[in-house]
Order: C-alpha cells, then sequence, then structure tokens
C-alpha cells in the first residue's frame, strides 16, 4: 500500500506544487496550497432509537479509511428529537499524510467512478479553499461487504486546504483529480 501512498504524496512535489505555484504566481512555496487533512463524518440521527446503528457505522467507516472512527456526541438536550446531551448521534474520523493520500487516491480511482450514473461532483466550495463532498451511499467503497448491509448510508467528506481562496483549492483538488463537472464559475 505504501508505494500508492508515495505516488500521489511524490506526485504533488513534483507536478502539482510547481504547476500550481506558475499558475497563480506564488514567489515562496510556502504559499503553495496543501491538502491539511480529510475529515470523514456521518451525522446518524437513527441513532437515537437504535444503539446498534453508531457500532455499524464506526465498523464500516474504520474498514473504509483504514483508522478507528469516533463516535460524535451530541452537545445538548432536544426533547422533540428523544436526544439528549452526550448521546452517540454520528461517527467520524480525521484522516492525515500517508493515510489521507491513501484514501483520496481510492476515492477518485475506484470509489467515485462506481457511483451510478456518475457525472462528476459539485464544485460549490466554503469560501476559505475547503470543499465539502456529499455521499449518498457507502457501498461505492469497496471495503464494504454489500450482504451485510443493513442500512445505506451517507457521509460528508470534507477536503481542508490550506488554499486562502476557493479558487486555489479549486485547483489544487483538481489536480489531485478530483472529478469536477464543470469549469469553476467565478
Amino acid at each position: 500500500m505504501m508505494s500508492n501512498t508515495a505516488s500521489l504524496k511524490k506526485e504533488y512535489a513534483e507536478r502539482i506544487a510547481p504547476a500550481l505555484k506558475n499558475q497563480f504566481q506564488y514567489t515562496s512555496t510556502m504559499q503553495i496550497p496543501v491538502l491539511k487533512k480529510i475529515v470523514i463524518n456521518q451525522g446518524l440521527g437513527m441513532a437515537v432509537a437504535d444503539k446498534k446503528i453508531i457500532d455499524v457505522a464506526i465498523n464500516e467507516l474504520t474498514a473504509i479509511t483504514g483508522q478507528k472512527a469516533v463516535a460524535t456526541v451530541s452537545r445538548k438536550d432536544i426533547a422533540n428529537f428523544k436526544l439528549r446531551k452526550k448521546m452517540p448521534i454520528g461517527v467520524m474520523v480525521t484522516l492525515r499524510r500517508e493515510r489521507m493520500y491513501e484514501f483520496l487516491e481510492r476515492l477518485v480511482r475506484v470509489a467515485l467512478p462506481r457511483i451510478r450514473d456518475f457525472k462528476g461532483i459539485e464544485s460549490k466550495f466554503d469560501g476559505k479553499g475547503n470543499y465539502t463532498l456529499g455521499i449518498q451511499e457507502q457501498i461505492i467503497f469497496p471495503e464494504i461487504n454489500i450482504d451485510s448491509i443493513t442500512k445505506i448510508l451517507g457521509m460528508n467528506i470534507t477536503f481542508v486546504t490550506s488554499a486562502q481562496t476557493d479558487e486555489e483549492g479549486y485547483a489544487l483538488l483538481k489536480e489531485f483529480g478530483l472529478p469536477f463537472k464543470n469549469a469553476k464559475k467565478d
């Protein structure tokens, strides 16, 4: 597995960083945006009724990312949703360094092409160069055994970059191979 990881990291150093430096006319290599981390998050509101959903989601997310996922808990009581403070209501994992590059490569080369009727992903950024991708089904990842699925769960994958603008973040993620639908509109 390390050879794949090294290839994407090496590709960043050899091809992507110089391309971005030329494109945005940076004077220092420290200005070139980098991918800091990837955060995968699943909100599981139905876990209030069924506690086993959290365990299943933790196991699935751990299998997908290769890193132990943790449960996220509610911050306050909400009577209408039968929610108590510190109840587990989601699952998340934060990937950095080698695992981040490994996951990104598997996402772009294996998982995204498995989505039915896939035409690319939206190019809406948060204003600070970060991007969140919503995925409806966890079964697009080959690590998930479709026969053992009880519920189809979606997830949000957030790419946190050091880019100052959306344009820089878009250029960085496009160079990494994220299949955006159309050219970025300013």
